[in-house]
């Protein structure tokens, strides 16, 4: 069975916020709060798109979806048809996913079982050439 993530909050989100910021949580939770709801009201009244850009963080964006005339229901079989509709997509910026992209083993994490990469060594990675292409030699 594979472990559960471990899960954050807006309160811990406010902690962060308040350990940099050096000022007591309470000062930070109002605008933590405040720049989160901002963010969901701005993709709820996108029109019917927008682009939401944070430097060194990421871009949030809500997108437009095409119809799906013949999707399936998996319980049933039975063909269903899915409107046109909204999702919500994030790309993480490069200096985030350069970090996000180094290789487990690297950060001394366990192999999730069934990984291609379990049995390969840091000296193999390297070898292929996965360290150096994402900067982490």
């Amino acid at each position: 069975m594979q472990e559960r993530s471990t899960t954050l909050t807006k309160k811990d989100v406010a902690r962060r916020v308040a350990d940099i910021m050096g000022e007591p949580i309470y000062k930070s939770e109002p605008w933590v709060k405040a720049v989160i709801m901002a963010l969901g009201d701005l993709m709820m009244e996108a029109d019917p798109e927008i682009r939401i850009e944070l430097r060194d963080f990421g871009v949030f964006e809500v997108k437009k979806t095409k119809a799906k005339p013949k999707a399936r229901n998996p319980k049933t079989n039975e063909t269903v048809f899915i409107p046109s509709r909204r999702k919500t997509h994030f790309k993480p910026s490069k200096r985030l996913k350069a970090v996000l992209q180094t290789p487990l083993q690297r950060l001394d994490y366990s192999i999730p079982d069934g990984s291609a990469d379990e049995h390969m060594d840091l000296a193999e990675l390297q070898q292929q050439g996965v360290l150096a292409h994402n900067g982490m030699n």
